[in-house]
């Protein structure tokens, strides 16, 4: 098996992991009501400090695409992300969302030319059962806005990914000045829709303003150029088992600080979603075409024996 750049595989699997305290800020320390607002106030400050930081705007083409990227990884996500958290069991959103893998091999095997593999295919598929045994349990709901919202999330981020490797970044451009265009992109995309479904939160205590501070910070500022990075070193369909990374986590903190239960089927989701990202990472080599027998060679024989 091929190798993998170890230390950039697993400083990207962390994103996916800090990701997933999203949903334990967002129920215990923000005020309800407001998702769309979040998700302007983690994107858009972020981005602006990486704006300052790399003195750098986008020019010619990168105008557009930036805009195209920071929809697609930003903006578009965090609404069917949260329009499928209100529709949907966080259960079954999280399950939607796992197909992401299977997204991404096609759109790579489309507009990357890379051949998805019966490997990643099935690792993939193995995937989605075990964040199905982890995160659903208890009485289902199968709304069909709420579906569609959660393919629509697995999509967009699935499109995201896959061109963001295709288009990679211009010349001196690293993570740092491409995260910095898609959240501040992303972040504005937002802003209109927030303020006409939502309005501007209410006063903030300590604790959301805390909240909102570690999304910003953590979930935005430290974590995307992190991801970008990871997705120009790594396959983008390895990249993407990385998410898959999110829910485990996410149900981890639900047990060790919401008391929430878990079960023996929930454990064997846990071992084989770990499985499947890990497998994943993997890239068996093909098996070599059948030798052709070799030519018999018959020893020579010394004068004297």
């Amino acid at each position: 098996m091929t190798g993998k750049p170890l230390g950039v595989t697993a400083l990207t699997a962390a994103v996916p992991v800090s990701w997933a305290t999203t949903y334990l800020v967002t129920t215990e320390f923000l005020p309800p009501g407001h998702p769309l607002v979040s998700g302007v106030l983690r994107a858009l400050p972020a981005g602006l400090v990486l704006l300052a930081v790399t003195r750098r705007l986008p020019r010619g083409d990168w105008l557009w695409r930036s805009l195209v990227l920071g929809t697609l990884n930003i903006g578009a996500l965090f609404a069917f992300l949260f329009a499928a958290a209100y529709r949907l069991p966080g259960g079954v959103a999280a399950t939607l969302f796992a197909v992401q893998p299977l997204l991404v091999a096609g759109l790579a095997f489309l507009l990357l030319g890379e051949q998805p593999t019966r490997w990643r295919l099935g690792w993939g598929l193995a995937g989605v059962l075990g964040v199905g045994l982890i995160v659903l349990r208890g009485k289902l709901s199968f709304d069909l806005l709420g579906i569609l919202a959660g393919l629509g999330a697995a999509a967009v981020m699935a499109a995201g990914i896959v061109l963001t490797k295709r288009w990679g970044r211009p010349p001196g451009a690293g993570p740092m000045t491409i995260a910095g265009w898609q959240l501040t992109a992303g972040g504005l995309v937002l802003v209109p829709f927030a303020l006409a479904f939502e309005g501007l939160p209410p006063a903030l205590d300590s604790r959301a303003i805390g909240g909102y501070a570690w999304l910003c910070v953590v979930g935005a500022l430290l974590s995307y150029p992190i991801w970008f990075h990871g997705i120009g070193k790594l396959p983008v369909v390895a990249v993407s088992f990385l998410s898959l990374l999110s829910p485990v986590a996410a149900t981890v903190l639900g047990w060790l600080f919401l008391g929430e239960t878990l079960t023996a089927w929930q454990g064997a989701g846990f071992v084989l979603a770990l499985t499947a990202i890990a497998a994943a990472q993997l890239t068996p080599k093909a098996r070599k075409a059948r030798k052709a027998p070799e030519t018999l060679r018959v020893p020579a024989v010394t004068r004297g024996e």
